[in-house]
């Protein structure tokens, strides 16, 4: 179901499939001419939603890339205001249900796990309550903050929990090791004003959808990549900020890569293991057959989870 431009920028919602972006609006600020760089490191500032299923589609690249740059690259999440309220209605989608069919749409284009039927079930009123608690839970660790933002988009993507309501936010938390009731106290607190900030660092970017990704070294250079895209796309923007960055071998094995991502679904073991997509789901329901891993099916894909 292919929608036009003034659609899609008014329903950020309905993601780009072509473009692999939820846009909210043409993004105004355009890369620097990159230098290159010296430094050891590059910055990746990322601007997402917890509920960006376009982003969702880009979690396989953003694994391999932490797995073969993860120790040049610094990665910073920032929050986009997805969804702020339903008090839009323009360009055919005005109530949460007109959402359902899309979900499932970007799930088969991304070939990653997506139930649109959350939207028929328990919608979100905003994705605004999820973002704050993101913000809350880097207050308290950036390494569990990012877990925790994996958490919830299981939730919310495979799992139909509306991440808005707190106790799926408290479930998701709990998880992955935070301070719950610290969690609270910031979400309720400080948080607000951090999340407020990060929009405001959307606008000063000029970033008008997600995900949106700028590479940034020391001196300045900077690259973008704007929506969902191969690989190599993420990779290219970090060498041409600094082509001295040397990416590092890591164990393809199955038992390695769980060992680093407890779940990770056919799309993403395919991309990190180097295996046939094709075959990549005979692997990996072989496993579960013999008892190593536990498996979720949807009704659009599966997700696998190292059974302990």
């Amino acid at each position: 179901m292919k929608k036009d431009t003034t659609e899609k920028a008014n329903n950020p919602l309905l993601c780009d499939i072509e473009t692999g972006m939820c846009e909210t609006g043409e993004t105004e600020n355009s890369p620097k001419n990159v230098k290159g760089s010296n430094s050891e490191k590059v910055k990746l500032v990322y601007f997402t939603d917890p509920i960006c299923s376009s982003c969702w589609g880009i979690e396989p690249q953003l694994r391999k890339l932490k797995l073969e740059y993860g120790e040049h690259i610094d990665i910073e999440y920032r929050m986009g205001g997805l969804l702020p309220d339903w008090s839009y209605n323009s360009g055919g989608i005005g109530k949460p249900s007109d959402v359902a069919s899309h979900w499932d749409e970007v799930s088969l284009h991304y070939d990653m796990p997506i139930d649109g039927d959350l939207w028929l079930e328990d919608p979100l009123d905003s994705s605004y309550p999820p973002s704050i608690a993101f913000k809350a839970a880097q207050m308290q660790s950036e390494e569990k903050a990012h877990l925790f933002m994996r958490e919830m988009r299981e939730l919310v993507f495979l799992k139909k929990k509306n991440i808005a309501k707190w106790e799926h936010m408290a479930t998701a938390a709990k998880t992955v090791g935070l301070d719950v009731e610290q969690l609270k106290t910031d979400y309720e607190g400080k948080a607000k004003s951090l999340f407020e900030k990060d929009l405001k660092v959307a606008r000063d970017y000029g970033v008008r959808g997600f995900p949106t990704i700028f590479v940034i070294d020391d001196a300045g250079n900077r690259d973008i990549v704007y929506g969902t895209k191969p690989y190599a796309f993420y990779e290219m923007a970090i060498l041409k900020v600094n082509s001295n960055i040397e990416k590092s071998e890591y164990s393809k094995k199955w038992e390695n890569l769980f060992a680093v991502y407890p779940t990770l679904t056919a799309k993403e073991y395919s991309v990190l293991s180097g295996t046939p997509r094709a075959e990549s789901e005979d692997v990996l329901n072989d496993l579960t057959a013999k008892g190593k891993l536990e498996k979720l099916t949807t009704k659009n894909g599966s997700m696998w989870k190292f059974k302990k």
